[in-house]
């Protein structure tokens, strides 16, 4: 009996799609789970693979046709493999069972995180996985989360494609746990048929990041079944286009090779569109709401850094094999100087919630780090228990997870007062827009040697301007000019850090 194969079932904001690749032919055998047609959406690729073995029947729809969701694709001839496989049978082992199916959920996320989008497959139906092997990333308004494989197995249906809008402990696609990739019955001949330099056999996700970053799929090695180049051998081959020139075999390929990145260089208007992502989107409207809710108002001064400098030249080598290879820098005696000045003036330190304002017994210091996808702020909980040390430690290590995208949303919220350094990107100046709920944010910024008066002569100091931006609703000038000269103070004083004075 025929089986339907039939088009996914498209996302409510997906009208549409179009049949972009087969990669199997009526008459040819299938094996469960094998890879057949792509489908190309507006938003996603989708792979449909083969319900059952058997033989490819008929194909209905063509490559470039266009198909509404769940339309009859082609037909399957169930156990009619079993004659015209009998050959390779001798070549190729007949694929495992394919198991029990086991779902695959998104994370639970925190109250504050209402949604996330699937940012990246790291693997495609069909492919094998290793329990606690990653397999998706999902991306919300704070942080990426890495969801990993429930168990060994085959990947079965991908329910959300990348791009598409998740929920907390939605299904997104499924493991066949216990199976195992089917083998392709006659890879050498699909390699022979269907490679070639000339028309190099790609997935359309494959073609479209090809012709972003300029690279020729002739010169592009294929890791997926009967060849087929992957979006994944085209990232690792724009990673290393040294390294994959000598891989082709035919000199023929090299005009090719060379056209394609000369076109960016001919000084056309050349524009790329990418859509925004989530995490810059977070970003552009909490400065938005900052900068339209508050009544920002920042003030300036300046602090010689040359007290902190020397302590930190005297005392660094030391401080470092004291407490076990962490650094002596300078965001340690900024935070501790906050922490201080914060006692000192309670309104810098507190938060407008609604007609209420919330005073915080405790310092929660934000730290902003700068990754390759926008900025975050981790917060140094209780920061006035911290020493120099820890606070050195807790940013360092702040910054290493940052960057490597492992930070947890619960790091990142709360947190009643935020620093951020300019000065590490060569900053002379800024005004640092706030994030709210806090009422204050202060601006480090780079350290410069300027001519300074000191007792009647000039001498050469270094130099760092201090920017204060605050919610005038909350903290009034006076308060923000003194918190500020506090720190200043502190800094040029650092013993009175320690002795809180």
């Amino acid at each position: 009996m025929a089986i339907e194969i039939k088009a996914p079932t498209f996302p409510e904001s997906v009208q549409d799609g179009t049949v972009a690749t087969w990669h199997k032919s009526a008459g040819e055998t299938v094996s469960r789970d094998e890879l057949i047609v792509e489908i190309e959406t507006d938003k996603v690729v989708l792979e449909v693979v083969a319900p059952a073995d058997g033989v490819l029947s008929e194909i209905i729809k063509q490559e470039g046709d266009t198909i509404l969701s769940n339309e009859v694709l082609a037909f399957v001839g169930e156990g009619a493999a079993a004659s015209t496989a009998a050959p390779a049978a001798a070549s190729a082992p007949a694929a495992a069972p394919s198991g029990t199916s086991v779902e695959i959920k998104t994370p639970t996320f925190p109250e504050s995180v209402q949604d996330g989008t699937v940012a990246s497959w790291h693997k495609a139906s069909g492919d094998a996985v290793t329990r606690d092997e990653l397999i998706v990333e999902i991306e919300t308004d704070k942080v990426v989360l890495e969801v990993v494989a429930p168990a060994d197995g085959v990947m079965g249906e991908i329910v959300k494609g990348e791009g598409d809008t998740v929920l907390s402990g939605e299904v997104i696609a499924h493991v066949l746990e216990g199976g195992a990739a089917p083998a392709p019955a006659a890879s050498s001949e699909s390699n022979t048929n269907t490679t070639s330099d000339e028309d190099a056999v790609a997935s359309p996700s494959a073609r479209k990041l090809a012709a972003e970053k300029g690279l020729d799929l002739a010169n592009v090695k294929g890791s997926g079944r009967g060849g087929l180049i992957t979006k994944e051998d085209v990232e690792g081959a724009g990673k290393a286009p040294a390294a994959s020139a000598p891989a082709a075999p035919k000199a023929a390929a090299a005009p090719k090779a060379a056209a394609a990145p000369a076109l960016a260089g001919q000084g056309g208007r050349v524009e790329k569109r990418v859509p925004m992502t989530r995490l810059r989107k977070r970003i552009a409207e909490r400065l938005l709401q900052a900068t339209s809710t508050t009544a920002m108002l920042t003030t300036f001064n300046e602090v010689n850094m040359q007290p902190v400098m020397d302590l930190r030249k005297k005392y660094k080598d030391q401080f470092e094999k004291t407490h076990n290879g962490t650094r002596l820098g300078f965001m340690g005696f900024f935070v501790k100087a906050a922490v201080e000045a914060l006692k000192r003036f309670p309104a810098v330190n507190a938060s407008i919630d609604g007609d209420d304002v919330v005073y915080h017994g405790y310092q929660d210091i934000g730290v902003a780090v700068s990754t390759e996808k926008g900025l975050v702020v981790p917060v140094l909980r209780n920061a006035e228990n911290m020493g120099l040390a820890d606070v050195e430690s807790g940013i360092r290590n702040f910054g290493l997870r940052a960057r490597d995208g492992k930070l947890g949303i619960d790091e990142m919220t709360g947190g009643t007062f935020t620093i951020t350094n300019g000065g590490v990107f060569g900053s002379l100046l800024s005004t640092p827009i706030l994030n709210p709920p806090q009422t204050a944010i202060l601006g480090m910024h780079k350290i410069q040697e300027r001519p300074m008066a000191v007792n009647g002569q000039v001498v050469i100091q270094p130099i760092m301007y201090l920017a204060l931006s605050y919610d005038h609703r909350m903290v009034d000038g006076k308060e923000a000019v003194q918190f500020l000269v506090a720190i200043k103070d502190l800094l040029e004083d650092p013993a009175r850090i320690l002795l809180e004075i």
